[in-house]
């Protein structure tokens, strides 16, 4: 059951794949102009990995998690998805994305971190499911 996981950001939108729901692995991020553009886009992978089901990060206990899952929601609404869409707890993924990498990313624009933080968003969600 092919997976994508969303780690949705205001700039950039990181997206990771896993074609066997055991392996997480990072795609290329989606540069953010507006929302509908990021929408297509995201809409494009899921058609080419053929994926079955979506995971998006949502930060859980913050005080911004009303705010995020707001913006996450709305995201999804504009995807019109007929697969199931699952939500995960993205709390500090993008720290962990930073540690992994050992600082080889910096701090790069181009969504390569985003993406990672999406593969850890993934990895959780995958743990968590296979326990």
């Amino acid at each position: 059951m092919p997976t994508l996981a969303i780690d949705l950001g205001l700039k950039r939108v990181g997206i990771a794949y896993s074609p066997d729901n055991k392996l997480a692995l990072p795609l290329n991020a989606i540069i953010r102009k507006n929302r509908d553009q990021a929408a297509i886009e995201t809409l494009n992978a899921i058609a080419q990995y053929e994926i079955d089901q979506i995971v998006i990060g949502v930060p859980i206990g913050g005080k911004s998690e009303e705010e995020m899952r707001r913006r996450v929601e709305h995201f999804i609404g504009l995807l019109r998805l007929k697969i199931p869409v699952f939500y995960q707890d993205e709390t500090d993924s993008s720290k962990d994305a930073a540690k992994r990498s050992k600082g080889r990313l910096g701090k790069t624009k181009d969504g390569r971190l985003d993406s990672l933080a999406a593969s850890i968003v993934l990895e959780r969600f995958l743990e968590r499911k296979n326990g």
